[in-house]
């Protein structure tokens, strides 16, 4: 189950949410059909609990266009922006402890 803290980005709400919003904006890219991805939800889950950070899942295959704007090649893919400009890019399923890093 979704944490209440995660928010899910479509094209419409990616410019506010993401690229207007000051500080760390976390975006796991997915996919629902995607192993790895589900593997990383409940860090994603985990994370949007614990950090005053931003926390958004952007769905690829609802959103293709953003995430080849992107450059999103393979899932799960989590770009971290700061202040709208991307500051940091994981590919494949990381540590919780990595992203939170990345989110300071």
């Amino acid at each position: 189950m979704a944490s209440e803290h995660v928010r899910y980005l479509t094209e419409k709400t990616f410019g506010a949410e993401v690229l207007e919003t000051p500080g760390p904006v976390l975006v796991d890219f997915w996919a629902s059909w995607c192993g790895p991805c589900r593997m990383l939800g409940p860090i994603i889950d985990e994370l949007a609990g614990e950090t005053d950070a931003s926390v958004c899942k952007l769905d690829v295959d609802a959103e293709g266009a953003l995430a080849a704007q992107y450059g999103v090649m393979s899932i799960p893919t989590v770009i971290v922006f700061r202040d709208g400009e991307e500051a940091a890019r994981f590919v494949g399923v990381q540590s919780k402890e990595i992203y939170l890093n990345a989110l300071k």
